[in-house]
């Protein structure tokens, strides 16, 4: 059987306690870490007929449904046209660098990873240029700002934990909708995933869903709108898109959390990552401007 076919592998005992991912990640083509993550969503890998985890540990005997996956010699084909334009985007988005670690302003539009429905997300631009660079954490495809790289592996273990330990301070902008009545609004809800009767997966307020904390401080108040600076202490999915529905003051353009949301002239979600605080050994604070698009919009309500 070739390696551009289906084919089904049986975990021997050496490969057993190994996660589904590493696992993949290990076999011959090298398939790149977006790639399985894709795979493994889509339900195209297979653990015992049964769809499965990233973080599944495989037990011996267990058999895997493997699709057709690229070689790295096929991934070497895309066209250097295409290398040579992405190079150029990632120098444009590049807007700082530390010991291991590289950020990214990434554009409002771009996901993080292709598949789904998108051709390609941003690791893979990154991974075609420099393979073993790997994402740090990750923001919504409709949120604009700063995404960390981490260059080598201990640079993603040790800021990966800086994350989960919660001692990365996360500063984004937003503009909700409606006029606040307090100058700052802090929003302590569990959240927990669901999908809606569209299909689409989104972020409620629920008992029974994972602890989540944002903090909405005030800028400027319009006429039908607040411009925030907003603290999350925890980051779960969407959690400022949902925390802000929450309060009733959906995200500007936020069509998934609101489905009224119609402001002219506004094409996009109005949510920018603007600061990443790095603890030590880094010490670093890594900045990113509110996009000239966004910027734009504030400027026509200031003079409505």
């Amino acid at each position: 059987m070739t390696l551009s076919s289906v084919r089904h592998e049986t975990i021997a005992s050496d490969r057993a306690g190994q996660r589904l991912d590493n696992y993949l990640m290990g076999l011959p083509e090298k398939p790149p870490r977006s790639l399985v993550y894709r795979i493994i969503r889509k339900g195209q890998v297979r653990v015992n007929g049964k769809r499965a985890k990233p973080m599944q540990k495989l037990v011996t005997g267990d058999e895997i449904r493997i699709p057709p996956l690229e070689s790295a010699k096929e991934r070497a084909k895309t066209s250097e046209v295409t290398q040579q334009r992405w190079g150029d985007l990632l120098r444009d988005w590049q807007i700082d660098q530390g010991e291991g670690w590289v950020a990214f302003d990434k554009p409002a539009g771009l996901a993080m990873h292709g598949g789904s429905g998108v051709s390609v997300g941003l690791i893979d631009m990154i991974q075609a240029q420099n393979p073993s660079w790997q994402l740090v954490h990750r923001l919504d495809r409709g949120t604009s700002g700063i995404v960390l790289v981490a260059t080598n592996r201990n640079a993603l273990i040790r800021l990966q934990q800086a994350f989960k330990e919660r001692t990365v301070e996360k500063k984004y902008l937003t503009l909700l909708s409606g006029r606040l009545q307090e100058s700052q609004i802090i929003v302590d809800q569990p959240l927990k995933k669901i999908k809606d009767a569209s299909g689409q997966h989104r972020m409620i307020v629920d008992s029974t869903g994972q602890t989540a904390k944002t903090i909405f401080k005030v800028l400027e108040l319009f006429n039908a709108h607040t411009y925030c600076e907003v603290t999350i202490e925890t980051g779960r999915m969407h959690q400022i898109r949902a925390h802000a529905a929450f309060i009733n003051h959906a995200v500007a353009g936020d069509e998934r959390y609101n489905k009224n949301s119609a402001e002219k002239g506004l094409n996009r979600l109005f949510l920018h990552a603007h600061q990443l605080t790095l603890p030590e050994p880094d010490a670093q604070v890594i900045g990113s401007p509110l996009p000239v698009e966004l910027k734009s919009f504030l400027d026509r309500l200031r003079v409505h």
